[in-house]
């Protein structure tokens, strides 16, 4: 069994049945089988970009998490003071701080990323799309 984290751009395409989702990572996250992580930085950046109105298909993010994450049976994975230390130390030219969160997040737990970006896989991450 492998479990996954998605990058916040695979939670928010699946959210909002979005077709730029690649098929191999909607097949994953459909077939309900594998454990599928919610990173906070995740959350923290849709809140971020929800509440800014660059997401009008997630409007109200506050009160639409907590149903989202139960309807697809989503597992919160919380930052630790080793995530983030790692996130801070990870080589590299990428300077999104939530991508570099989510990659040191997936290397510490053992996880593999369901990211369309290239760049996360630059990080020595196991990746899927």
């Amino acid at each position: 069994m492998t479990a996954y984290l998605l990058d916040t751009h695979a939670a928010i395409w699946w959210w909002t049945s979005d077709a730029k989702l690649g098929a191999a990572a909607a097949d994953v996250i459909a077939a309900d089988v594998d454990t599928i992580y919610i990173s906070a930085a995740s959350v923290w950046e849709v809140a971020i970009k929800s509440s800014a109105g660059k997401l009008p298909e997630i409007v109200d993010f506050e009160n639409e998490y907590e149903p989202l994450m139960r309807a697809n049976r989503f597992t919160r994975l919380t930052i630790t003071d080793a995530h983030a230390l790692r996130s801070g130390i990870l080589p590299g030219a990428h300077r999104d701080p939530f991508d570099r969160l989510i990659a040191a997040q997936a290397l510490i737990e053992d996880l593999t990323v369901i990211t369309h970006d290239p760049e996360i896989a630059g990080f020595g991450c196991k990746v899927l799309w």
